[in-house]
């Protein structure tokens, strides 16, 4: 159960988190806040961003701070779905005897960046399907299991459209945020070529093991909801579907597809690690509020009246927040 002591311990260990993350990442506090919630909550995170705004690096930054094994996976229209999960080889012994070995692919690491990942082929795109939501692989009618803690972090660019093949729903509902970037601020813009003018390596220090992540999972699957509370994600949720029966206006007049139960079961779990982020002892109206954009802005289809009122799927994810709360 979270006490004083534990979300004491929670805390220091998320400050000294993002402590080192700073030494790399300049501005972007939301989007590190929201990586380190879905990290410890277990979930997969999409970056979007236009080039240069610090995905890749974010990522880097964060393997070295977690001190978990890292790899990087370069997706591009050619990459096939054994040079993701790994393949079966025919080795010759010394005695001419024929063998079988798996030899694993890259995603076989406790963080994977998967780079630009709407470049890929639909078939390689589905082939991180299974890995993603079940943390295993299966070749040749053999299952190998991931190493816990596991992750993917996706980044893709908002901007070309040539080369690159949209994300399927089914595979965007394995993400447990989807976060944008947004080009930094002159301020910030100067820090960042301040700083790579030092180096451009990555300058973060250890400060989490997986063990350590895995303890602060279980921390926070202890972290109560009240049932309003619950009722409240569940009906903000129910309300983005507008087939539905008294379901939310906004629902109806703007939204075509509706959000998955994924999506409801992301916020009460992201909530609580959140919750313990900022102290707290129980999930709150607010910390439902501010994750529903990241839980639902990929979950959530915007019809042609949205785009006609020039709305956001943000702008109507606000929409639906504050109908809900009515």
């Amino acid at each position: 159960m979270a006490n004083t002591e534990n979300v004491q311990r929670f805390n220091e260990l998320i400050t000294k988190v993002k402590a080192e993350l700073r030494r790399d990442v300049v501005g972007q506090d939301e989007i590190v806040d929201n990586v380190i919630i879905a990290i410890v909550a277990g979930g997969n995170v999409l970056l979007e961003g236009v080039p240069g705004v610090g995905k890749t690096r974010l990522v880097r930054s964060l393997s070295k701070v977690l001190s978990l094994p890292f790899s990087r996976i370069q997706f591009t229209p050619d990459l096939m779905p054994s040079d993701v999960t790994g393949t079966v080889v025919i080795n010759k012994d010394e005695n001419g005897r024929m063998t079988s070995e798996f030899r694993r692919g890259p995603i076989f690491a406790n963080l994977v960046l998967a780079d630009e990942i709407n470049r890929a082929t639909p078939k390689t795109q589905s082939a991180m399907l299974e890995v993603m939501q079940e943390h295993k692989v299966t070749v040749a009618n053999e299952t190998h299991k991931l190493d816990e803690p596991f992750f993917v972090l996706a980044t893709e660019n908002p901007i070309e459209q040539d080369g690159t093949y949209p994300l399927p729903e089914a595979q965007m509902d394995r993400f447990m945020f989807k976060l944008v970037m947004k080009f930094p601020s002159e301020s910030e813009l100067s820090d960042i070529v301040k700083m790579t003018q030092i180096t451009m390596d990555e300058t973060a220090g250890a400060v989490l093991e997986g063990a350590s992540i895995l303890e602060m999972r279980a921390l926070a699957s202890t972290v109560p909801v009240i049932d309003e509370v619950l009722d409240y994600a569940v009906r903000l949720v129910s309300g983005t579907h507008p087939e539905i029966e008294n379901t939310s206006d906004t629902a109806k007049k703007y939204v075509k597809y509706g959000a998955s139960p994924r999506a409801a079961q992301a916020l009460i779990t992201c909530a609580k690690v959140r919750a313990l982020m900022n102290g707290n002892y129980n999930v709150s109206y607010a910390d439902i509020d501010a994750l529903a954009a990241p839980v639902l802005r990929h979950r959530i289809k915007i019809n042609y009246a949205a785009v006609s009122d020039r709305l956001t799927v943000d702008d109507v994810i606000a929409k639906l927040i504050k109908e809900t709360k009515k």
